[in-house]
């Protein structure tokens, strides 16, 4: 199955796309032990609540990437202490996986997107939030690797955000942290091989976990 190729997008108001060493760290426990590496990158990018942050996977952090639906939002919002936590102090920008979901596309039951407040407990720092577009083009690019419509994760969705704002003249993006497992809702056979053929192409540069 063929994968398409990734079309420029412009994302002029991400920070540092263009810095010349970017590192993208995703929540595997089995990163290993690159923070050294990780905290040499001109610009850091992590995930939700940053397994490893301040030990194996580095302790700096540029873009913060955080889901603002379901639960683990609704927590955030929640939790006091949310603000305090050492990955959200140091980080300098934020990323909103999501577009806000207006009124009438909310559950029926109880509250799924929490946009508007997690912008509002961020405001210290801009926050930025994936369109969706980005989500139709994400789904595009997986849909050759898998049957029916994928349902992308958030760290698929920011790595092709970054790609498609990002110089392809530039060298590779590191990638640390990325185990291709979690919710059985992602297709992450597909991400994974997705994945692979960036690094084939010369635009990632993977660095896979111990038991991946």
């Amino acid at each position: 199955m063929s994968i398409q190729p990734v079309s420029a997008q412009p994302m002029s108001s991400w920070p540092d796309l263009d810095d010349p060493h970017l590192a993208l760290v995703g929540n595997a426990p089995e990163i290993g032990d690159h923070g050294r590496a990780i905290d040499g990158a001109s610009c850091v990018v992590r995930f939700n609540n940053a397994a490893g942050f301040g030990g194996p996977a580095g302790s700096r952090v540029t873009l913060l990437a955080l889901v603002n639906r379901g639960g683990q939002a609704r927590a955030w919002v929640e939790d006091d202490g949310f603000l305090d936590r050492p990955v959200i102090r140091q980080a300098h920008h934020y990323l909103l996986a999501f577009p806000e979901l207006s009124p009438d596309e909310e559950g029926a039951h109880e509250r799924v997107c929490w946009t508007a407040p997690l912008r509002d407990k961020l405001a210290r720092r801009p926050v930025h939030v994936l369109p969706s577009a980005l989500h139709d083009r994400a789904r595009q690019q997986l849909a050759p690797l898998v049957s029916g419509t994928p349902n992308p994760s958030t760290g698929f969705l920011v790595a092709l955000a970054i790609l498609e704002g990002r110089s392809p003249s530039l060298p590779p993006i590191d990638v640390y942290g990325f185990g291709f497992a979690g919710w059985s809702g992602h297709p992450w056979d597909a991400e994974r091989d997705w994945f692979t053929a960036r690094g084939e192409a010369g635009r990632l540069r993977l660095h896979p976990p111990a038991a991946s």
